[in-house]
């Protein structure tokens, strides 16, 4: 569960998520560009959008889920960022 957050939509983010499988728990970890920040309080989710091979992928993930041990800023964006949603990204890696 992540205590606060402190990345902002353009930010490049490691998130660390707790995968069960059978019995044994590992964590695996998902890196890529913060699309965007949704809902408040207890609601509040964030997606993540990252490249493999040709193919995007995205992930949605509560703020408040125990399935997330923590999440890094591995990098914040090189420029300004002058929208709350980067949605136009997913076009921008369609061609």
């Amino acid at each position: 569960m992540i205590a606060s957050i402190d990345f902002v939509p353009g930010d490049v983010l490691k998130v660390y998520q707790k995968i069960k499988e059978g019995d044994k728990i590992r964590t695996q970890i998902f890196e890529g560009v913060v699309l965007g920040i949704n809902g408040r309080g207890e609601n509040k989710m964030f997606t993540v959008r990252k490249l493999v091979g040709d193919v995007a992928v995205e992930k949605i993930f509560p703020v408040n889920s125990p399935n997330i041990e923590k999440a890094v800023v591995k990098a914040h964006s090189k420029n300004k960022v002058r929208r709350a949603k980067l949605y136009f990204l997913r076009e921008k890696h369609n061609n």
